[in-house]
């Protein structure tokens, strides 16, 4: 079982992000991670390939500073590392990402003469929260995708997943070669132990650059290029300051919630 997770390096989401007097988000005291969903794609990956037996190989889109990210994935179950750094590539929308993936799947693929079996993805980034690269990356590729998933199993030449809906859970099945997106499993990704850490320190990360890959087209990537287009970010509202209602008796709370309610036209 050959398996390639993608993932993301992004702001920190445990810290409040807000905007700078440009309109951007205020990125500089906030400390980049791995994306949430992407660590639980590579613990769910980690596991099946503890399963079955194979190889786990991570790839990233980003500048310098990632690879500290795939350091950590290295120390959690990733075998191999490889970083995808351009300038050309920079705000690249979904179209312009999915194809890059794509194609440094390829190369990675050809390098090592082992073709991917399965793709993992975080259901969504938690910046951006567009939840498209998986579906997208599945149609570059031109194989089956199966997202939102909280399990999997592998079954000969397809898997078999437990996919969560706004209903409920189904089970799906797919061929292999294909593509999956995570949603939130019922367990925690696992924490590097120091031995681990320290090996992942000696480990190679590969570079991947845009000469590197034959079949690119330069028409798709960078900002230049791109269809969609954020015209402008917005902070959320201010929550307001609730009102407390303590009345004599529960009765009389409940008759002044009801006029305060009626009063602001409520219902």
């Amino acid at each position: 079982m050959n398996i390639l997770v993608c993932i993301k390096q992004v702001p920190d989401d445990s810290v409040e992000v807000h905007l700078n007097a440009e309109g951007k988000p205020d990125l500089k005291n906030i400390t980049p991670v791995v994306n949430a969903f992407d660590t639980y794609a590579l613990e769910m990956a980690a596991r099946l390939k503890e399963s079955s037996e194979g190889e786990i190989t991570v790839v990233c889109m980003g500048d310098a500073s990632a690879k500290n990210s795939l350091k950590n994935c290295l120390a959690v179950g990733a075998d191999y590392a490889f970083l995808i750094n351009d300038a050309a590539f920079e705000d690249s929308d979904t179209r312009g990402i999915t194809h890059v993936l794509k194609n440094a799947a390829k190369k990675i693929e050809a390098d090592t003469d082992k073709k991917f079996d399965l793709i993992f993805c975080g259901k969504e980034a938690t910046d951006a929260a567009l939840g498209q690269v998986g579906p997208m990356l599945a149609e570059e590729l031109g194989v089956g995708v199966i997202t939102n998933l909280i399990d999997i199993q592998l079954d000969t030449d397809k898997v078999t997943a437990k996919q969560e809906t706004e209903e409920g859970y189904r089970t799906v099945e797919s061929k292999i070669p294909c593509v999956v997106t995570v949603s939130k499993p019922e367990y925690d990704p696992r924490y590097p132990t120091i031995k681990n850490k320290m090996a992942a320190r000696k480990k190679p990360i590969g570079n991947i650059t845009m000469s590197d890959m034959t079949n690119i087209k330069a028409e798709k990537v960078g900002k230049e290029n791109t269809l969609v287009n954020a015209i402008k970010l917005y902070e959320p509202p201010k929550k307001e300051a609730g009102v407390k209602i303590q009345e004599e008796t529960d009765e009389d709370s409940a008759l002044k919630a009801v006029a305060m309610m009626a009063e602001a036209k409520v219902f």
